[in-house]
């Protein structure tokens, strides 16, 4: 694909593979191998340039298969060990994360890539044009509003509405998504945005508008269906930080908390931002105690006067699962130790609380796959349980949202890394239930990660509203469900549930697997879980299909219970003593230790001054032997001197007495000649 084809489809909202493909082509993966490196490494810092090589291999090349280089290239091998090691993640997981690195990185690229074509981007507003046609039903007229929808001059599928006065948006229609006509100027497209409902208004704020943070406050009347802008003032820290995977709750009647959140530059610790909805001004919440650190994705749920903060994604890229608690009366950060086995790090799930007690915890992502395993974290005992989730258990899923009502737990959209989930699922809290609610069909707003779900009221009856998210496209929709919970209902009748989700078992040992406890010995029972919210203790109903089981038997069954339960706390105990014991010991290794290692410094010095006295002494050594070789042959120098002295002596003496012989002087010389 060229890289201006791969451009002129940007436009668009690109789905995957082809987003992936034109995000390689604006990074520069398009061109030669050797101009490619050079324009990514020119571009980003060494450590994101060669993990963007990785995530390119791993997309279009598959998992790493050729031999480390041999060669001394510190380049080559960087490459090589980038690529390696993600070992055999799919490519669709690749694709997705370089994409999601590069609107970190550089999060106008998107809209630089379709700026560079003539054509209209896709953040052009819709055009809604309603038609009104009456539909009969038992011989009544009902009037049934009809939304055409029209995308840059093209009329897309015409879709029927169960909206009755228009103004006002009245749903009429259980269980089904519809659109309301809605009226004012919209706000950008974009998602992982946050929302919140105070009286009759749906807040919105910030979000990813084509790779940009965004940090707007928007509001929707939902009685009559009118978007506005709020006009925001400049208050004592300015304007709020454009963030995204940030939460939005409402606070006091009159305020709104924006927690958490990816920016642009990220802080150290988690902030929390309030809006005063009277003054129109941001402001940084005043905390004290150990904050959390920075993060995105995290779930953030109130419970009284609290909001428990669990898992997310630092400003690293690293998942978490750390548990904190903000006390929004003393303003006070807590990070929780828990028992248990706790979900394993994740971002992009859902939370909610039942009873005021109990943590419930679905779905979510790591960098490779998604899941959709369910966690409960009694808050009492901070103890972590995985029940066993019963009826049509959900798809794996991310991004997703989800709200509460009474014992039931709506979750919508969410995305699997493939497609968009189109199933509306609903969780009867109580006995662990999914139903399906409602599915929609095709590439629509609702099948989307990231977008928001409130709950607001119309005549007294519950509604659900959504806004924006991503399906391979950002969009701006709004669409409203009216729940009639009567899935939930039935599938609770009809449908037994095991031994598996007693909550029996999870008070008595929460770690245990809940699965397999009391599948033996128990068959022919029905369990229920029964949350008291007077007491916050669990209740357990037991109906027995053979015969009515009378009070003595309960009691008895109880009092095994507790003393089971108390053997469990014994255990517990001596665990903990053993722990701590096991600390001790090592502690006194650990000084034992640090004990070693110094007497062993000490000998490495010694042993080092050692060398180097042998050192000192190798090299004399040497310089002796050189002295004695001189010696020696001054010795003989010497001795051939005086040798030559003594001869000379002699002949001297021989000359004379034979010249005195001769009648010669002996001071006359006589030449030879």
């Amino acid at each position: 694909m060229s890289a201006a084809a791969t451009m002129a489809r940007v436009h668009s909202g690109l789905s995957y593979p082809e987003r992936f493909y034109a995000a390689a082509t604006y990074v520069g993966f398009g061109r030669s191998p050797n101009s490619a490196a050079e324009g990514v490494i020119s571009k980003f810092s060494n450590d994101v340039a060669l993990l963007l090589y990785a995530l390119h291999q791993q997309a279009t090349v598959g998992p790493c298969n050729i031999h480390k280089p041999r060669g001394w290239s510190p380049i080559e091998q960087s490459k090589w060990t980038s690529w390696n090691g993600l070992g055999n993640m799919a490519s669709t997981e690749a694709m997705r994360l370089f994409v999601k690195i590069l609107e970190e990185e550089d999060p106008g690229w998107y809209s630089r890539v379709s700026n560079s074509v003539s054509e209209p981007v896709v953040d052009v507003e819709l055009n809604h044009v309603p038609e009104v046609a009456v539909v009969s039903e038992n011989g009544t007229n009902f009037p049934e509003t009809k939304t055409v929808l029209a995308d840059n001059g093209n009329h897309s599928e015409t879709q029927d509405k169960d909206v009755v006065s228009e103004g006002l948006g009245v749903v009429t229609v259980y269980d089904n998504w519809v659109a309301p006509p809605v009226s004012g100027l919209r706000p950008k497209i974009r998602y992982e945005h946050g929302a919140a409902v105070i009286g009759d208004k749906m807040y919105m704020f910030g979000g990813n508008h084509n790779g940009r943070y965004l940090n707007d406050l928007q509001v929707l009347n939902l009685r009559t269906w009118t978007w506005s802008k709020v006009e925001v003032r400049a208050g004592t820290n300015g304007i709020a930080t454009a963030c995204a995977g940030h939460t939005l709750i409402p606070w006091n009647e009159n305020k709104l908390l924006s927690v958490a959140g990816h920016s642009k530059d990220p802080s150290e610790t988690l902030q929390v931002k309030v809006f005063d909805l009277q003054a129109c001004t941001w402001s940084t919440l005043k905390t004290y105690g150990k904050p959390p650190v920075s993060r995105g994705g995290q779930s953030v749920t109130p419970v009284g006067k609290t909001l428990v903060i669990f898992g997310g994604q630092d400003a690293k890229r690293s998942l978490l699962n750390d548990l904190h608690i903000l006390d929004l009366e003393t303003m006070t950060w807590d990070e929780m130790d828990t028992v248990g086995v706790p979900p394993s790090p994740r971002a992009d799930h859902a939370a909610a609380v039942h009873a005021d007690r109990y943590l419930l915890i679905f779905g979510g992502g790591s960098h490779a796959t998604c899941f959709n395993d369910l966690h409960v974290l009694d808050l009492q005992t901070m103890e972590w349980s995985r029940p066993t989730q019963q009826g049509e258990i959900p798809s794996p899923r991310a991004g997703h949202a989800g709200v509460t009502i009474g014992e039931n737990w709506f979750i919508v959209g969410g995305g699997d890394n493939k497609s968009g989930v189109s199933e509306t699922i609903v969780l009867n809290m109580s006995t662990l239930v999914w139903s399906v609610v409602t599915i929609v069909q095709g590439r629509v707003p609702l099948a989307s990660e990231g977008l928001s779900l409130v709950l607001s009221s119309y005549s007294n009856e519950d509604i659900l509203v959504s806004f924006g998210g991503y399906n391979g496209r950002y969009n701006n929709e709004v669409n409203v469900l009216k729940p009639s919970h009567k899935s939930t209902i039935q599938s609770k009748m009809e449908t037994p549930v095991p031994d598996s989700v007693s909550a029996v078992q999870n008070v008595t040992n929460a770690t245990r697997d809940v699965e397999s406890e009391y599948e033996a010995g128990q068959e022919g029972k029905i369990r229920e879980i029964v949350m008291n919210n007077i007491d916050s203790e669990p209740s357990v109903t037991r109906i027995d299909e053979r015969s009515n089981s009378p009070l003595s038997s309960l009691k008895a069954e109880k009092e095994e219970l507790e003393s089971s339960l108390a053997k469990e706390k014994l255990q517990a105990l001596q665990l903990k003593k053993e722990l701590t014991e096991a600390e001790t010991r090592n502690t006194d290794l650990y000084k034992e230790l640090q004990s070693v290692r110094g007497q062993l410094a000490a000998e490495q010095s010694r042993c080092f001054k050692l060398e180097v006295d042998v050192a000192e002494l190798r090299q004399k050594l040497q310089t002796m032997d050189t002295l004695q070789k001189e010696l020696e042959i001054l010795q003989r120098q010497k001795a051939a001197s005086e040798q030559a002295a003594f001869y000379a002596k002699e002949r001297r003496n021989s000359v004379g007495v034979w010249g005195w012989l001769a009648g010669t002087p002996p001071e006359y010389k006589v030449d030879d000649a």
